[in-house]
């Protein structure tokens, strides 16, 4: 199997050594950032540092000026990385290497876009802005998101590259200081907690049949009982649908869906328009539960394999989170990609790699992702060298 593994450019600039590193660990490919939300890293192997503060989402490269002369959105310039670009200092080191380069670029997730443009952000029944969610279906948020996918995604000496948060973000957001668990929520007070009544949103519920007042008040009595811990933990559709309701919860997510789906289709059709030839993969990371939010953006199966060249899918876990997300997806043709924390401190298993991804490909996937090399201590390295050597047939 393929196996490609996660990095930052911080983690191979000012690190002579970096590059050769990824390549020993068994992987062919490396999955480089070129658009990325905040974030506090460490870097436990860099010879010059140790901790990378990325204060703001940005991208690792000089955005194009003509591309986004006189335009309110636009992506914002990093300054925590030396040099110009880092993105392709770090793609030279890692090709000259022999690992392939993809790109790895975050969309639809950007707090400091919606703190300096609140009105391009998710605003939940309660009249609560989202600022790290941009609503997908305003159409100047559509528009820079399509725009950054096609700039971010071909950069000079990539063969391809993965979409991350291509569809709605929500409630969720792994804040740094987030102080939201108080009150657990499953995924279907999840799902409410992430519809938008934004004007665009009002709009479109109105286009699907929905009064929009209606369904604000509708969620917010749904709600009701998970502020009180009662009922807060269901998953599943048909848990979202016990809540709100079949019809005002299928009516929801048939906008939804179209909003999704419509981003999705235009920002791969981008990303190709501007590849150097047909041969670019064009992945997103998703899951097959379309009410789904987030980092992995909930898709249908069908449309999304449609749409692009494949998939990247969550597969951290037992035996039956697993089976739940490639399950939707086998047959089908195009790129399965199992997609494997391997840091044990972020709760991933290298330990259990071989095991893992083995019962990956027998559900389907034929190739596999690693996050992240760059975050990974030295043991959960030698874990992953060995697992991708059992995987090679030694």
């Amino acid at each position: 199997m393929k196996a490609s593994a996660f990095l930052y450019p911080w983690d191979v600039v000012g690190d002579p050594d970096a590059a050769a590193r990824l390549a020993a660990l068994g992987v062919q490919q490396v999955t480089l950032a070129s658009a990325y939300h905040s974030t506090r890293a460490l870097t436990p192997r860099h010879p010059g540092r140790r901790i990378v503060t990325a204060e703001h989402a940005a991208v690792l490269y000089p955005p194009g000026a003509a591309r986004w002369a006189g335009r309110a959105l636009r992506p914002y310039a990093q300054s925590w990385v030396a040099g110009d670009d880092p993105f392709a200092e770090a793609a030279e080191a890692l090709a000259a290497a022999g690992l392939q380069v993809h790109s790895w670029v975050v969309l639809a997730h950007n707090s400091r876009l919606g703190a300096e443009h609140p009105d391009t952000s998710v605003v939940n029944a309660y009249g609560d802005r989202y600022p790290w969610a941009p609503c997908i279906a305003r159409p100047d948020v559509h528009a820079y998101l399509v725009d950054l996918a096609a700039e971010a995604a071909v950069r000079p000496g990539t063969a391809g590259t993965e979409l991350e948060s291509c569809g709605w973000y929500g409630f969720a957001h792994l804040h740094a200081h987030d102080k939201t668990s108080g009150v657990t929520l499953g995924d279907a007070a999840q799902y409410l907690m992430s519809l938008c009544f934004c004007d665009d949103c009002r709009a479109g519920y109105a286009s699907v049949g929905l009064d929009a007042g209606e369904l604000r008040a509708a969620v917010r009595r749904a709600l009701e009982p998970a502020w009180s811990g009662a009922g807060a933990g269901e998953r599943g559709w048909a848990a979202v649908e016990a809540l709100l309701g079949a019809g005002l919860a299928d009516a929801t997510l048939r906008w939804r869906g179209q909003v999704a789906g419509r981003l999705q289709e235009a920002a791969v059709a981008a990303v190709r328009g501007a590849a150097a030839g047909p041969d670019f993969q064009v992945l997103l990371h998703a899951d097959p539960a379309p009410h789904r939010t987030g980092a992995n953006a909930g898709t249908d199966p069908a449309h999304i394999m449609a749409t692009a060249d494949g998939v990247v899918l969550p597969c951290t876990g037992g035996d039956a989170a697993r089976e739940a997300v490639l399950g939707p997806f086998a047959g089908r043709p195009g790129v399965l990609a199992a997609n494997f924390n391997v840091v044990s401190g972020m709760g991933g298993s290298p330990g259990t790699l071989e095991r893992d991804a083995a019962h990956a490909a027998s559900l389907g996937a034929d190739e596999l992702r690693l996050y992240h090399a760059g975050l990974a201590s030295g043991p959960d390295l030698d874990a992953v060298t060995k697992a991708l050597s059992a995987v090679r047939g030694g």
